[in-house]
């Protein structure tokens, strides 16, 4: 006979919260007055031995606002051309209540209260989201105010690397450079490396001990 254990819930390893891996790409570093041009998002869930994993994942290409600026030195480093009609692009009002939809459903499922952004180089992601929800006036914000799961700062801590190919190569994940710097590819890439760091983390011993459902 076989026993089934029983499901983890995310909100009893990450304190009610609901952590979601973003990737952004962008025409400058100003959050304010760049564009934001491509997002991708993934949510996570935890299997019946309490391993984190990847569950849905949501990429969108992004009109630039009116206004924004264009910074060349940018969109030569993403190598997006912005004003380019096979980009499929929508805007940031779609394309933030596509994401806030997914997430939303998300943190009912799990029973969490709020959403936490895992990102790398964290900061730098949440900013820009931020600044985009604010200009679409959008209401009912998911995300917690100030805390952040920062994926640079976890890998320099769990194999002494802080650049997200090198961090993923050191734990044992390929990493195509020539991939790189697509918000699709950098944040599955980001998310198996949270994903692996917290589950190495278990298997060592930590939270949660395997005894604690």
């Amino acid at each position: 006979m076989c026993k089934i254990e029983k499901h983890y819930f995310l909100r009893k390893r990450f304190r009610t919260f609901y952590p979601v891996v973003i990737d952004i790409e962008t025409s400058g570093i100003d959050s304010n007055t760049n564009a934001l041009l491509e997002i991708a998002v993934i949510t996570l869930k935890m299997n019946s031995l309490g391993l984190l994993e990847q569950e849905n994942l949501l990429h969108c290409h992004i009109k630039p606002f009116l206004g924004s600026i264009i910074d060349p030195n940018a969109i030569a480093f993403n190598k997006i051309d912005p004003f380019n009609p096979l980009r499929g692009a929508i805007s940031e009002y779609e394309a933030l209540n596509s994401i806030l939809r997914l997430i939303n459903t998300g943190i009912q499922k799990q029973k969490c209260s709020k959403s936490i952004i895992v990102a790398h180089n964290a900061i730098f992601d949440y900013n820009f989201l931020m600044a985009a929800i604010k200009r679409n006036k959008i209401k009912n914000n998911p995300f917690h105010p100030f805390v952040i799961f920062d994926t640079a700062t976890l890998s320099g801590l769990a194999v002494g690397q802080t650049v997200l190919a090198r961090a993923c190569k050191e734990i044992g994940l390929k990493f195509d450079n020539n991939q790189a710097h697509s918000a699709l590819y950098d944040t599955r890439k980001t998310a198996n490396l949270f994903c692996k760091i917290v589950n190495y983390w278990k298997k060592l011993g930590g939270w949660p001990p395997n005894n604690k459902k």
